[in-house]
């Protein structure tokens, strides 16, 4: 069979499975994306291994591009968490969501880099499983909120503002983090050098003089790298302010098919490439940001959200979803990184958000129940675990086995969400439905599409 007949027969098992799955978990009462990793663990090596199957004559080949295509998928999908930002809610929220943000992020980033050190991982591994534990998916949460008729409640603003401002600080964290693991190799190739040169005989004094010269290079070059991201980040705002709209209006009434939606991608694309090449910051943060900013032109938003949604749930997402599972084995994970660091990473997931957001919310007026709500509301890692994951997967900062933690971590904490959620809340008699009660509805947020 031609190799593209063969891409063709495993995009079609990949997003028959993934969209399959993903209704029988909605039909079940949970989010889609719970059915569509659950299909990516099944067809991975888990237990199909679908990459393997005997049609298939190149799976290193079928490999790549899934994890290719897969990696557009995250490009379009934080390009979609972007256009759902909203910036009007944040300020409405205020210091409640900042500092519930606050608290939602650093206390699981102490407890998974406590814990990765307490089980002997290295520094930047443990910090790594840290900057994972700190993110936040609010798709399964708003979704929640809304069947329970409470998504405009206190609590529910909070949330969602406190969500959006823990992305943010996921993001930066984990720009910096993976930032500062490429320089300590940089710096560590630096040391090799030098301990290189004094095998072959130079003198300790020159030997002192290149460890220091490399040492000092290392500080430059961290120092150029935060330099690199603040230089990006201003650019990318004042390139979203005022060169993005003009040109996506004027693009609306250029002839052809779709040209404006067109010229968004490019635009996302091209702040994907300049975040990561130019910005020395993850790809995903400039395609994130091309959202934002987009959210500023609210036709225009609504245009592009519109369409981007159809391609990205549609085609990429699933993709990306399902490349999850194929790069996870969990048996393997459990073997490799022992239950018992398995069990701690899964309580500290949900009590980490649980404790530090709702302790975070506490003083400003919130009772014991509400603060719960916003700390259970907050437990969620969905989809931006997977991708703050898979960059460290990719980065080389964990290993495989502990990114299928992290990958069973994600399936543990969209599951408990609506279940505790609902439990907090508890029914609300005479109250309208969250269809009813509240429009528009939220569109679908970051992997939640029907």
């Amino acid at each position: 069979m031609p190799s593209f007949l063969q891409v063709a027969v495993l995009l079609a098992v990949v997003i028959t499975a993934a969209k399959g799955a993903g209704a029988l978990s909605k039909r079940l009462g949970q989010p889609a994306v719970f059915g569509e990793l659950l299909a990516g663990i099944l067809l991975g090596p888990t237990l199909l291994d679908v990459l393997h199957w005997p049609v298939f004559t190149d799976p290193p080949y079928l490999e790549r591009l899934t994890r290719d295509l897969a990696e557009l998928g995250v490009i379009f999908l934080m390009f979609l968490a972007g256009l759902e930002t909203d910036l009007e809610e944040m300020r409405k929220v205020g210091a409640a969501a900042f500092f519930g943000a606050v608290g939602g992020v650093a206390l699981p980033f102490l407890a998974g880099t406590a814990l990765g050190l307490a089980f002997g991982f290295p520094l930047y591994e443990s910090i790594f499983i840290g900057t994972i534990l700190t993110a936040t998916s609010v798709s399964i949460t708003a979704q929640t909120l809304l069947e329970l008729g409470r998504l405009r409640s206190r609590e529910g603003t909070t949330i969602l503002g406190s969500a959006v401002i823990d992305d943010v600080m996921g993001i930066v964290i984990l720009s910096v983090v993976v930032a500062l693991h490429q320089a300590g190799l940089a710096g560590a190739g630096d040391a090799a050098g030098g301990a290189a040169a004094v095998a072959a005989g130079s003198s300790g004094s020159t030997a002192a003089a290149q460890g220091a010269d490399a040492g000092g290079a290392g500080a430059l070059a961290v120092g150029l790298i935060v330099l690199r991201m603040v230089a990006f980040f201003a650019a990318a705002i004042a390139a979203g302010r005022w060169l993005l709209p003009p040109i996506l209006r004027r693009a609306a009434r250029w002839p052809g098919t779709e040209p404006q939606f067109a010229m968004a991608l490019v635009a996302g694309l091209l702040l994907a490439v300049a975040a990561e090449e130019l910005g020395g910051v993850a790809a995903i943060t400039g395609s994130y940001m091309a959202g934002v900013m987009l959210t500023l032109v609210p036709d225009v938003k609504r245009a592009v959200e519109e369409r981007l949604a159809v391609l990205a749930y549609g085609f990429f997402v699933p993709i990306f979803f399902v490349n999850i599972g194929l790069e996870t084995d969990l048996l393997d994970a459990v073997a490799a990184s022992g239950p018992a660091f398995l069990v701690l990473i899964l309580l500290a997931a949900a009590l980490g958000k649980i404790v530090g957001s709702g302790s975070g919310v506490r003083p400003f007026g919130f009772t014991w129940m509400e603060a719960l709500r916003v700390g259970i509301g907050m437990v969620s890692r969905g989809e931006v675990a997977l991708i703050v994951a898979g960059i460290g997967l990719q980065e080389g900062v964990i290993s495989q086995a502990v990114f299928s933690v992290m990958v069973v971590m994600t399936l543990f904490t969209t599951l408990i969400t609506p279940i505790l959620l609902r439990w907090s809340f508890g029914r609300a008699p005479g109250s309208p439905s969250g269809a009813a009660a509240f429009s528009p509805a939220p569109g679908p947020r970051s992997g939640e599409a029907d």
